[in-house]
This record gives structure tokens, sequence and C-alpha cells, in this order.
């Protein structure tokens, strides 16, 4: 199958929407969050988190798409603010294991209800069909890049 971009300036091409959309995406999310004392980064943390308490800090870098040294800071932040506790690995001592604590686990259940409020206000004007494409086309999309390294 044939690929084609559009021609023309920057702002008809599929990676500069993409773009654009993920900074204002990132804009509302860090506005919406900052009253729960949040910002994108640590709500994905917090999630990862949720989703596999232990986590270590490497998977927790690879989940947010931040570098190990960003996400030590990250960590040190939550942990400083009361949202996660951190302990050694029992078989391997230098490996620290994440965890929510009860305040994290407040804290995530009104961000997962901010963070549902902007996606949907980002696809209101999709039909369910719509929102269902834009879910697999984006999927594939990573998937088609992911396989290219």
């Amino acid at each position: 199958m044939s690929t084609t971009i559009p021609p023309g300036p920057s702002l008809t091409r599929p990676g500069y929407l993409l773009k654009r959309v993920q900074h204002a995406l990132r804009n509302r999310m860090d506005s919406a969050l900052r009253p729960i004392g949040l910002t994108t980064p640590q709500y994905s943390v917090l999630t990862a988190v949720r989703a596999d308490p232990g986590i270590s800090n490497a998977t927790l870098a690879r989940e947010a798409f931040v570098t190990a040294q960003t996400m030590q800071a990250i960590v040190t932040n939550l942990e400083r603010d009361g949202f996660i506790l951190r302990h050694a690995d029992p078989s391997h001592g230098r490996i620290l294991r994440t965890g929510l604590t009860d305040h994290g686990h407040e804290a995530l259940i009104q961000a997962d209800q901010v963070v549902f409020d902007v996606e949907s206000a980002m696809i209101r004007s999709l039909s369910d069909g719509e929102v269902a494409t834009l879910i697999n086309l984006l999927g594939r999309c990573g998937e088609n890049l992911s396989s290219d390294e």
C-alpha cells in the first residue's frame, strides 16, 4: 500500500498535527491536575504504580517516556509529597520498589476523573465510531514506528 504525506506547510502534516494535539492535551492536563498537586508525568507514574505495585524506577521511566534521571526527580518529589513510598527490593537491595500511599490512592482517584474530563473534552465532537477509529489508527501508527527501530 502506498503512503502519501500531504504536500504543503507543516500544519497539514500528520506529525505536526499529532504534536499539536499532544501539546494541547499536556497543557490542559497539567492545568487540570495542578489543584490535586500533580503534573502529567507524576500522574503517569502513579497510574503505573497502581497497575504494577513494586514497579522499578527503570520501568517507570520507560512507561512515562522520560529518562532515568528525570524519573528519579519525579519519584523523589512524589515521595516527598506523600503520594508514594519506596522500599528496598528484598532480593536486590539497590533496587527500590515503589508503592502508593493512602494519600496517593486518593489523589489518583481524583486525578483519574480530571483526566477523563480532559480527554472527554478532546473528543467531544467525535462520534463513538470516530473515537474507536482514532484509537485504532493511533495504535497502528505507534506500532509502525516501533517496528522500524
